[in-house]
């Protein structure tokens, strides 16, 4: 880890849940030394949300907590205990980046904001990531991903036309735009830091990175005056444009035809489409016309064939098709990922043998891989107070005693 690109960035990350336990597990696979601080009176609510290895719920069995959190380490630190913002600030003191993603106003209350922790560390890069920034006159509210989703419009744009909006869950929130946007903002800032010896506040908004994906609705309503509505898959200049049924229980294959050449290399798969003896369905204007009825005939070629096979016969005439892949697909079929190493097996101290995500991104000189496994709760606690604060032992044990390291 000492010769990946971030090796000698300490991080003190006081982040939870989805988007800021991402963004800081982005700088940890990447080399940096990022030291999660958690309590059991106040756990991030991951340790507590399902999957959990083999079926059975523990603080320290959660799949989804362990996904987003490799290669960290744990100390607890109660901080409504009186003792504990003076180890916060021990800490901070020998850090480069501070991280939360509370609500504006919660680290303050621990003495922790940024004008505090600027005052004794004046080159400190500090994020915060809260739902709406800073300041503005929805500043305080409190959001999680499906809201950041309702609130940004994607949840509008997500789902079937004629139904409730379904939205994406937490996903691209949390797990997308967010993370990439803070990481991306960390690097520039130590990219500046580097050259300056400057610190810095960033202050990231989490609707407004979402806000990206939403381009082309933007754009047609500054344009067009014209508000974008759900629409499934469809897509007015891809006709067919949809997910199929294939042979087999819940498989599906996603097919997407953008010209005429393309829909006659589909004919020469699943057999020629006619609207009637006497017309064929060769014309765009006449398959976006017919469209509902295009996607029942097809439904009803497409489930004589096994997903895979018919991927590949569709690919081979130039015809964008994929399979919809579930977790074991994902996990025990797909080569590509297979010949990318892409899933990395982990021994973790509770749950054993676990399986990980590995970074997305290969570099050529100094490929990131992942550390260890996600910490347990307050694993690495007395280590890091020990080893990296200076403690004494005699100390530790006093401050453990009054509960600080709850």
């Amino acid at each position: 880890m000492d010769k990946l690109p971030l090796a000698g960035i300490r991080v003190a990350d006081f982040t939870w849940i989805g988007a800021g336990s991402y963004t800081t597990k982005l700088l940890a696979d990447f080399g940096a030394e990022v030291i999660k601080v958690e309590s059991s009176t106040r756990m991030d609510s991951l340790r507590s949300t399902a999957p959990f290895k083999d079926g059975v719920a523990g603080i320290n069995r959660s799949g989804y907590f362990a996904d987003r959190n490799t290669s960290k380490r744990s100390i607890q630190l109660n901080l409504k205990h009186p003792q504990a913002p003076e180890i916060a600030r021990a800490l901070i003191a020998k850090s480069d980046v501070v991280a939360n993603n509370f609500t504006p106003g919660t680290m303050e209350k621990f003495g922790l904001g940024y004008r505090e922790v600027a005052a004794f560390k004046r080159d400190i890069i500090y994020i915060s990531m809260s739902m709406q920034g800073s300041s503005g006159p929805d500043a305080k509210y409190v959001g999680f991903g499906l809201t950041i989703a309702a609130l940004t419009g994607l949840q509008y744009l997500c789902g079937q036309p004629d139904r409730p909006p379904a939205g994406t869950g937490t996903n691209y929130p949390d797990h997308v735009p967010n993370p990439c946007h803070g990481a991306f903002a960390l690097l520039a800032a130590l990219y500046h830091k580097r050259k300056t010896g400057e610190g810095q506040y960033i202050d990231l908004a989490q609707t407004e990175p979402t806000i990206a994906l939403l381009g082309p609705a933007v754009v047609d309503y500054t344009a067009n005056g014209r508000v974008a509505e759900r629409c499934g898959n469809d897509q007015g200049w891809a006709v067919p444009r949809g997910v199929y049924p294939c042979r087999g229980e819940d498989r599906w294959i996603a097919i997407s035809v953008y010209d005429d050449e393309q829909w006659s290399a589909v004919g020469s798969v699943l057999g020629p489409f006619t609207i009637n003896p006497a017309r064929v369905w060769r014309d765009h204007a006449v398959r976006r016309e017919h469209k509902a009825e295009l996607d029942r005939v097809i439904g009803e070629r497409t489930r004589e064939w096994d997903a895979r096979e018919l991927m590949r016969a569709l690919q081979a005439c130039g015809v964008p098709a994929g399979v919809v892949q579930n977790a074991r697909d994902l996990i025990e079929e797909d080569a590509q990922l297979a010949h990318r190493k892409h899933w990395i097996a982990l021994e973790h101290k509770e749950m054993g043998t676990t399986l990980y995500n590995a970074p997305p991104i290969r570099l050529s000189r100094t490929p990131a891989t992942l550390d260890r496994s996600a910490p347990l709760l307050g694993e690495h606690t007395e280590e890091v107070c020990v080893d990296l604060l200076g403690m004494s032992r005699s100390q530790f044990d006093r401050l453990h005693a009054s509960g600080v390291f709850e």
